[in-house]
């Protein structure tokens, strides 16, 4: 969710979950804010507010997670954001944490390198919640 006026003075927030792991190679879950934004003009048009992400886009992937799906235990493929289009989803970490998100909910999947615990989890494990597929829009980065 964006937060602060954002008007022509003041930058808005933008709060996003963060998947990570710690020292011990288990995965947890943070809220986060996205800061840094600047007044910009996108290709001519009034400026309005940006904040850049990072490096530019590896590669984008739309999933749709089919109703009452739910994945095994796996570690994000790479570093991505995860933007929900559509229905509603779940993260689970091995901390515990479970977060549902839904449409316009920011994640950012970094779980890469966890260790597996003595139940052989290892990442997050993810799936739909609710009566209609959850529309993903991943950005790797």
């Amino acid at each position: 969710s964006v937060s602060g006026p954002g008007n022509d003075e003041s930058p808005p927030t933008l709060a996003y979950w963060h998947v990570w792991v710690d020292a011990q190679g288990v995965s947890r879950q943070s809220r986060r804010e996205l800061t840094g934004f600047t007044r910009q003009s996108m290709g001519g048009a009034a400026p309005l507010w940006n904040a850049v992400l990072g490096p530019p886009p590896r590669r984008l992937v739309c999933a749709v997670l089919p109703v009452a799906w739910q994945g095994d235990w796996h570690e994000n493929p790479a570093p991505q954001w995860i933007v929900p289009l559509s229905g509603r989803w779940f993260v689970e970490t091995m901390d515990g944490s479970r977060v549902e998100m839904g449409k316009g909910e920011l994640s950012f999947g970094g779980d890469q390198g966890c260790k597996a615990d003595a139940t052989g989890r290892k990442g997050h494990r993810s799936g739909t919640v609710g009566r209609e597929p959850a529309v993903l829009l991943l950005v790797q980065v």
